[in-house]
């Protein structure tokens, strides 16, 4: 497979999750979250509607949030339940997992929720910011992708759609902007496959561009589905002839998904694959405190040693 280019799409990861949204509430579909209408609304993702037309506005309550969405998913409503901020699900998150994910497990008795919730890099403190896809792929009952492509983000909702057990978008605010798809990109002979994460995927493909002026191939297969995660043939083949393994890249902790994938994927292969992600440490809120995902630089620098130590 030769390397491919990005195609263009009709819209905006932003104004497709808009035009999702707003279908759904039309539909007798309903969504919550805190400051849904304040300026912005929410990164530009959220439809101009009313809380008659099934736009609902929480209190500042976090833990309390995720239970008004297991009720209205009980009630048949399909509630998509949007986190402004990724880091507030180590409170939000409570009772989706507790409850929601459990219910078609213990009781057979479905609750879907379509959860949104939306990482940034760094720039709020040691709470709001990053990525933390991983506290839903601790528990079993619940499905997890991340979305980068207006595509990505159609495919996700329409397999919730058909489905009757909670997900969850881990969605990224660098990804609202983005009009275009993303092929993977693998050559015969690479040096390295990268599998970037998230907003990584992004930093990946700069920081492959940096590494081939310099003569340092490297493939890229980008991970949508982190659960169920299944070891494609695509992940396979392109780590297969890799010289020096694959790296996995996360905008979330080293110690959290990024190592159980970077696992599954040595399991079935002969190849080392490594993890580059956030550092394990806490955020602070001055600048130089942040906690950001791996850089471009961060990256080519990784792979450079990587390679110079496996020739």
């Amino acid at each position: 497979m030769g390397t491919k280019t990005a195609r263009r799409a009709t819209m905006t990861v932003a104004e497709k999750i808009k035009e999702l949204t707003r279908n759904h509430l039309k539909n007798d579909g309903v969504a919550l979250g805190q400051c849904l209408t304040a300026v912005g609304w929410v990164g530009g993702t959220v439809p101009d509607m009313t809380e008659e037309e099934g736009l609902i506005e929480l209190s500042m309550a976090d833990v309390a949030a995720g239970g008004f969405a297991v009720g209205l998913a009980l009630a048949g409503r399909r509630p998509i339940y949007i986190v402004r901020y990724q880091g507030f699900q180590q409170f939000n998150s409570i009772i989706p997992l507790s409850y929601a994910a459990k219910s078609n497990n213990i009781w057979d008795v479905s609750c879907p929720i379509f959860i949104r919730s939306i990482g940034m890099d760094g720039g709020i403190g040691p709470v709001a910011s990053g990525s933390h896809h991983s506290i839903f792929t601790r528990m079993p009952g619940i499905k997890v992708f991340a979305p980068m492509t207006p595509g990505e983000y159609q495919r996700g909702w329409d397999r919730f759609m058909e489905d009757d057990t909670p997900y969850c978008a881990s969605e990224h605010r660098r990804s609202f902007s983005i009009d275009y798809e993303m092929p993977n990109r693998i050559h015969p002979q690479a040096d390295i496959t990268l599998y970037p994460i998230s907003s990584t995927r992004l930093n990946a493909l700069e920081a492959a561009a940096t590494l081939e002026s310099e003569g340092i191939v490297c493939n890229i297969v980008h991970l949508l589905w982190l659960k169920p995660f299944f070891v494609s043939e695509t992940i396979l083949s392109a780590l297969s002839g890799s010289r020096h393994g694959g790296l996995v890249l996360d905008g979330d902790f080293e110690n959290g998904v990024a190592k159980c994938l970077a696992y599954d994927i040595m399991q079935q292969s002969d190849k080392n694959v490594r993890v580059l992600a956030l550092e394990e440490r806490s955020a602070g809120f001055a600048p130089h405190l942040d906690n950001l995902p791996p850089t471009p630089q961060k990256i080519c620098e990784y792979v450079r040693k990587l390679v110079q130590q496996t020739r």
